[in-house]
C-alpha cells in the first residue's frame, strides 16, 4: 500500500477523514471529478445529496478498480457541494457511510470540502475528485 493516513498529535481528530496522507508509491493518479451518473449517464438520486455522494464514491471506486487500485491508495479527496451549509453534513456523512459499506472499506483520506454555486447540470448536487498514489 502506497498511502499511510495519520492524525498528528496537536491537530484535531476528525471522524470523516485523517489530517495527513503520506505517499510512497511511484505513480500519481488523478481522477476527474465524479458526479452522480450511473454507467448509462443517468443522474442517480435527483434532489438527494446522500444518494449522490454515495454514487460519486462508487464511481471513484470504479475508476480505481480499473487501474488495479482501491480507496486505500487515495491520498486526497476534494468535494464540491452545491449551496453548502453545515446542516448538510449529516447527509454528506451518510452518503460516505453507505458507500463505505458497499465497498467494504473506510475511505478517510484527507479531504477538502468546497461550497459552490452550481455544477455542470442543475441535477448534480456534488462532485468529488480524487488523487491516488500507486506502485
Amino acid at each position: 500500500m502506497a498511502i499511510t493516513l495519520i492524525n498528528p498529535s496537536g491537530l484535531p481528530a476528525i471522524d470523516a477523514y485523517q489530517q495527513v496522507s503520506i505517499a510512497t508509491g511511484s505513480k500519481l493518479v488523478f481522477i476527474a471529478g465524479q458526479v452522480a451518473w450511473n454507467t448509462h449517464g443517468d443522474t442517480v438520486g435527483r434532489g438527494d445529496l446522500t444518494a449522490q455522494v454515495e454514487q460519486c464514491y462508487l464511481n471513484i471506486a470504479t475508476a480505481l478498480t480499473e487501474i488495479g487500485a482501491s480507496f486505500d491508495d487515495v491520498a486526497k479527496l476534494t468535494l464540491y457541494v452545491v449551496d453548502w451549509t453545515p446542516d448538510k453534513m449529516p447527509q454528506l456523512i451518510e452518503g460516505i457511510t453507505r458507500a463505505a459499506t458497499t465497498l467494504g472499506t473506510t475511505p478517510t483520506p484527507p479531504a477538502t470540502l468546497l461550497g459552490v454555486a452550481a455544477l455542470d447540470i442543475p441535477e448534480h448536487l456534488v462532485e468529488i475528485e480524487a488523487t491516488a498514489i500507486i506502485d
